[in-house]
């Protein structure tokens, strides 16, 4: 039997365990959401009071000018297209390619599953390397084509485990075995049952892979030759590093040069990163429970 000292000393302990997890809560949200912020205020700011140190929070100096920059590139134009196309189409061939390896290997009655699963899991820890890769992608007469963006890597070892624990241990397998019953084949039952009850799951990859998608700019730094097929973070690159002269101009001294270069590289981490921010909300929701429900049984 618990006195009412106990219950006070409980419910205090409680209330300073809150507090200590919204504490740390909240010092991460600052570690994490500052530095964003102080990047947004910085490319809209003075490159002047950049330089100098005066923008913390907000804005200071308010000018577009370094994005009327960015903007006015041809480069950044043709990189976001190629950049949209290679994760649109990129997502689609992972989405297809991890689906139809996942289910079958998620089936029990698959013969030689375990063996199967064994290879699969081998190729996380083991890879031929770089060079093997790039002879691969030569060999095949891909090098230097929009395909060398999208074949390697068409499958994620890890996403495809966790798709298959999802089809595993989410779809009941009296569901299937009554669609089997009734006549379904496993092409019917992948594209009428299965698919339509994994759309968190689904949801989950179309954020990892498209994420990736975005963000890669090693395979195109290694395959790609013709600029016409860069994506954008390889243009962003070439921009940071090696082409600010051609951004800032040519008619500035060379302090206004280095200062709106300053404030162009806050700009291009804008541009380059807003359409991922615009898109995760609408699938945040999916998130933890596509990764959650795919890796606990019951």
């Amino acid at each position: 039997m618990h006195t009412s000292n106990d219950t006070g000393l409980r419910s205090r302990d409680d209330k300073i365990f809150d507090a200590v997890v919204y504490g740390i809560t909240i010092l991460l949200f600052i570690m994490v959401g500052y530095p964003l912020l102080f990047v947004i205020s910085a490319s809209f700011s003075n490159p002047i009071d950049v330089v100098d140190g005066r923008v913390w929070l907000l804005p200071k100096g308010f000018t577009l000018e370094p994005y009327k920059l960015v903007f006015e590139n041809e480069k950044i134009w043709n990189g976001y297209a190629n950049t949209i196309f290679y994760a649109v189409a990129g997502t689609i061939i992972n989405l297809t390619m991890t689906v139809l390896a996942a289910y079958p290997l998620s089936r029990k009655d698959l013969p030689g599953q375990s063996y199967l699963m064994f290879f699969v899991t081998f190729t996380m820890f083991f890879s031929g390397g770089l060079i093997p890769t790039y002879l691969l992608v030569k060999d095949l007469g891909i090098n230097n084509t929009v395909w060398a963006m999208l074949l390697p890597g068409a499958i994620a070892t890890y996403n495809l485990i966790v798709m298959r624990s999802f089809f595993q241990n989410s779809i009941p397998g009296e569901l299937q075995e009554s669609a089997w019953m009734d006549g379904c084949n496993f092409f019917r039952m992948l594209w009428s049952i299965i698919l339509p009850l994994s759309k968190p799951i689904l949801a989950v990859m179309v954020l990892f892979y498209g994420v990736a998608h975005w963000n890669s700019y090693f395979n195109a730094l290694i395959y790609l030759k013709d600029r016409d097929l860069y994506p954008l973070q390889l243009v962003l690159r070439e921009i940071l590093i090696l082409n600010q002269d051609d951004m800032t101009g040519g008619d500035i001294g060379m302090t206004e040069r280095v200062m709106m270069a300053e404030s162009i590289k806050y700009s291009v981490i804008i541009v380059s990163s807003a359409p991922v921010l615009l898109l995760y909300p609408f699938i945040q929701r999916y998130f933890v429970k596509g990764v959650m429900i795919g890796s606990i049984k019951g």
